[in-house]
This record gives structure tokens, C-alpha cells and sequence, in this order.
């Protein structure tokens, strides 16, 4: 392991560390994104076991993702995001299956906008944590 990638494992790390709950989502959906994007330039290199590996782990994160659903307070929001996650899951498996890059975009597409949406409400979540 080089310097850099060791840094970057400490920051990660130190970074999952110091995560309140909702930061630690956000981390998870900027993962899952950042392994879409680093395996469709795998895929688009025709270095298939990469990919493969990159795909796997994206997967592996949308279940961590799946994991953190609350059904109780979710209520129909969270049946809906289970959906999506497994929506997502197989396409990802798609994809990996037929090399087909348009469907990594279309889960790393999905993906952003629930990002989105749990990015927008940070503060409504952390004045709720604090209060508690």
C-alpha cells in the first residue's frame, strides 16, 4: 500500500469515526456512487474482474443502505426506498453481467437523486437528533 492510499484509509476511516447518522449515510451513498463511477471506467478499459470487484462493492453498500431502514418511523417512504435499493441491486447486477455501462448510469442517476434528497434535509435531522 502506497502513502497516499494509506492517508485516504485513515481520512475514511477517522471520517466513518466522527459521522453523526446522517453523515454516515451520506457516506455510504457517496461510496456506492464513487464505486459506479471508478467501475464503469473499468468496464470502459475492458478490465473486467475490476469492474466485477467495484460493482460488488457498490452492491454491498446499497444493502448497508437497506440495512439502515427504518420501517417503523419510515413507514411508506421506507418500503419504497427498499424497493429502489432492490431495484437498484439487480441492475447493478445487470450490468455487471452484460458490460452495459448505461445501466450503471441509470443506478448511479437514481442514486444522486435520493442523495440529494437526504443531503437537503441535514439540518431538519440534526435539530431532531439534537433535541432528543
Amino acid at each position: 500500500m502506497n502513502g497516499l492510499q494509506a492517508y485516504q484509509r485513515v481520512n475514511t476511516q477517522t471520517s466513518i469515526t466522527d459521522a453523526d447518522p446522517h453523515k454516515l449515510i451520506h457516506l455510504l451513498y457517496s461510496g456506492a456512487l464513487e464505486r459506479i463511477n471508478m467501475a464503469k471506467a473499468r468496464m470502459q478499459a475492458k478490465d473486467y474482474e475490476g469492474k466485477g470487484k467495484l460493482i460488488s462493492k457498490a452492491i454491498e453498500i446499497i444493502g448497508g443502505l437497506r440495512s439502515f431502514l427504518d420501517f417503523e418511523k419510515g413507514g411508506d417512504l421506507a418500503v419504497r426506498l427498499e424497493a429502489l435499493y432492490d431495484y437498484m441491486e439487480r441492475t447493478l447486477f445487470e450490468a455487471n453481467r452484460h458490460n452495459d455501462v448505461k445501466k450503471l448510469e441509470e443506478v448511479a442517476n437514481l442514486l444522486r437523486s435520493v442523495k440529494d434528497g437526504w443531503d437537503g434535509i441535514r439540518e431538519e435531522a440534526m435539530s431532531q437528533q439534537q433535541a432528543v
